[in-house]
């Protein structure tokens, strides 16, 4: 999100806009140098700005929140004293399983209570809005929309031409449970020994999961096949270096690595998850499994590395045309400027 931060900030100001950040830290890494931001290490970024509104008498016409609940005592807060138009968006996956029935209720309840505090609601795909209108209410669809997530193409290698034989497989993800590694090595495990002695697999990332990963691979002798180089901040040079990328995961809203991927011209092979179908279609830029599938993830591997599956479409023109960083700013930009002029 970073580079979207950065951008929307510029449009803003080509717009004679202002812009005021509220982030948990300071960073200056980037161009977060220009931007004008608020932290405070004690308050969370929801108190300190209401803490700051207050003390300062700050009067917004437009208030947006990132990564922040949504339907909480916070949006009725702002109300109390602004006349802001506030716009919530929700990045926030969704457990495999669904929510409890108890979180269920009180979500339902929030939505009834909070909902009428938010202006409007923006998921980060169609999903993520089916899943507002699930937990808060149908009755807030009239002020619900998508703005699909984008990815800066000009940064990201594109790949030639992929491996007809033995093709090479990337991992980019936090090493957490939710992400479902733990499948896919359970899947190769399943694979026949020609193919165990021979595929490999780069996994890009870091988090607390990694060391149950590398007990499971040890357990299961698969050593050569999995290959860990840790967090690498030039993933968009990297991922041309493969022929399809890995994602098992079991919760995802709209994955950026998926998209980082497909720009590279490099086919995806993830769950149907979140919004991962609205990007991935199965057997023309990568392929689909159900969550937590092992034995459908051990067939669409063995597929591809003996070559009965195979992508021949270039990714990259897909994400140029739906899914670039630009038009995520311009979609976000709309939501104020169509009110401004």
């Amino acid at each position: 999100m970073d580079y979207f931060f950065w951008d929307f900030d510029k449009k803003c100001k080509e717009n004679n806009i202002h812009v005021d950040w509220f982030f948990p830290n300071k960073s200056n890494h980037g161009k977060y140098s220009d931007l004008n931001i608020y932290t405070n290490k004690i308050e969370s970024v929801e108190n300190n700005f209401l803490s700051f509104c207050k003390q300062n008498n700050t009067e917004y016409t437009y208030i947006i929140t990132h990564f922040v609940e949504l339907c909480t005592p916070f949006f009725y807060k702002i109300k109390k004293f602004s006349n802001a138009k506030v716009i919530a968006v929700d990045h926030n996956p969704r457990p495999l399983n669904g929510y409890s029935f108890k979180k269920k209720i009180n979500k339902k309840i929030k939505g009834i209570w909070f909902s009428r505090f938010i202006d409007v609601f923006v998921g980060v795909s169609n999903y993520t809005v089916k899943e507002i209108l699930k937990d808060f209410g149908s009755h807030l669809k009239p002020k619900t929309k998508t703005i699909y997530n984008g990815v800066i193409l000009d940064t990201i290698v594109s790949r030639e031409a992929r491996n007809t034989i033995k093709p090479i497989f990337l991992v980019a993800s936090h090493l957490r449970e939710s992400k479902g590694i733990q499948d896919l090595i359970e899947a190769v495990q399943l694979l026949p020994l020609k193919i165990k002695k021979e595929i490999k697999i780069t996994i890009y990332g870091d988090g607390p999961y990694k060391q149950q990963l590398i007990n499971k691979i040890k357990e299961y002798s698969l050593e050569n096949c999995f290959d860990f180089m840790g967090s690498k901040s030039n993933l968009n040079e990297i991922f041309s270096k493969y022929d399809y990328m890995l994602q098992p995961t079991h919760m995802e809203c709209f994955s950026l690595s998926i998209l980082e991927s497909l720009a590279a011209n490099v086919p995806v092979i993830t769950t149907n998850v979140g919004g991962n179908t609205e990007v991935v279609s199965s057997g023309k830029n990568g392929y689909i499994f159900h969550a937590k599938n092992i034995q459908e993830l051990k067939q669409i591997l063995e597929d591809v590395y003996l070559g009965n599956k195979k992508i021949s479409i270039n990714t990259r023109e897909l994400i140029a045309n739906s899914f670039s960083l630009p038009k995520m700013v311009d979609n976000h930009l709309k939501l104020i400027l169509e009110e401004v002029y």
